[in-house]
């Protein structure tokens, strides 16, 4: 059966196999010319208008619509048994909508599903230690006991030992890889992408036979960040990539949380260092469950025990700046992070950032699930 997609869709795959065009990049081209379509049909003049676009790269883009690449690319998505999503169809999951910079293009090999958008991201070191695995294996058997979907990389150590758990425990589990789905990497995790594939999916923004360069990793974790409500970083250096997802999810306004290690442990530098900046502490599946769900069954019952909370304050509390303030007076009731974002119409970093030195000052308290009330 042939391989078939809208024409939209086709002309944004040319488009994403231009070298040198990205997701920022295709966003300005589709914000200035309206469609993918529009754009390879416009002139070098026009292109070459918008930032970035070197008269190169324009005749490049002229170009593509001529060559045979995108015909190529569907051939080699039907033979690897892959297929597109793009931004703003029924299937593109909609964590990954509102991120900075999502994919306009998804491949996929394997099946989404709306269970997956209760999703937690497991990742962390690939030269993990045997306490690392065992952490790994036990947060991601709990977790799709639950029927929470487990998110990771395919990398070696943590994000293999966490799809392996989760696909041992019967539940779903997702990859997000940085190169092509026509060759795994690392090869020897060809078995377990397999596996993932048929309770979860294989997903990538990279075409198909694109090697997993160096630099395609760290812009990889925005969308495991991005597709999760929870990231756990569960072993990490100092200088893992790790913590590069844990960074995007902090932008993204996602619960970091992470896992404690010995402070001799090198291994664990990165994700002590994390719970000293901020990090939610993560000590087993408990600690998950209540970030992921908001409120924890004790918290609850002490919140029925306790007496009356006295009224607030009639006005907002001295030493607050603009933001601070406007946050303060939104407060009247516990409220997410991204209704605080919503509301502000703010970016989610400078909303984190005041909430981060409010916490500081004592006037706002931090609760499960990524929501803040008054103090």
């Amino acid at each position: 059966m042939a391989f078939t997609v809208s024409a939209e869709v086709r002309d944004l795959l040319t488009l994403s196999l231009v070298p040198g065009i990205g997701p920022r990049l295709t966003a300005a081209l589709l914000e200035r010319f309206g469609s993918a379509t529009a754009a390879l049909r416009a002139s070098s003049a026009e292109l070459s208008a918008i930032p970035f676009i070197t008269p190169r790269l324009a005749e490049c883009i002229q170009q593509a619509s001529q060559r045979s690449d995108a015909a190529a690319e569907l051939e080699r998505m039907q033979k690897h048994g892959v297929r597109l999503i793009s931004l703003g169809s029924s299937e593109y999951p909609s964590a990954l909508v509102n991120i900075n910079d999502p994919p306009y293009l998804l491949y996929v090999r394997g099946t989404l599903t709306a269970a997956d958008a209760n999703a937690v991201a497991l990742v962390g070191s690939r030269r993990c230690t045997d306490y690392g695995r065992r952490i790994a294996a036990r947060l991601a058997a709990g977790l799709a006991r639950t029927g929470v979907t487990v998110i990771s990389g395919l990398a070696r150590g943590i994000d293999g030992t966490a799809h392996r758990a989760a696909l041992e425990a019967g539940g779903r589990t997702l990859a997000v890889l940085a190169g092509g789905l026509s060759r795994i990497y690392p090869p020897e995790h060809a078995d377990l992408a397999r596996q993932v594939e048929a309770s979860g999916a294989l997903l990538t923004e990279s075409m198909m036979d694109q090697e997993p360069l160096a630099g395609l990793f760290p812009v990889r974790n925005r969308i495991i960040s991005g597709l999760s409500k929870v990231v756990v970083i569960v072993e990490a250096a100092e200088k893992s990539g790790a913590l590069i997802t844990a960074h995007h999810a902090a932008e993204q306004g996602r619960t970091v949380m992470a896992v404690p290690g010995s402070v001799e442990a090198a291994s664990s530098g990165g994700a002590n260092d994390l719970i000293r900046k901020g990090a939610v502490l993560c000590r087993g599946i408990e600690d998950v469950l209540e970030e992921l769900h908001g409120v924890s069954a004790q918290a609850t019952a002490e919140k029925k025990a306790a007496p009356p909370s006295p009224p607030p304050p009639s006005g907002p509390p001295p030493g607050l700046d603009g933001d601070q303030r406007r946050i303060w007076e939104m407060l009247t009731e516990a409220c997410h992070l991204d209704q605080l974002v919503q509301r502000l119409g703010l970016a989610v970093p400078q909303v984190s950032g005041a909430l981060m030195m409010m916490e500081m000052k004592k006037v706002v308290r931090r609760l499960p699930g990524n929501r803040y009330e008054r103090c």
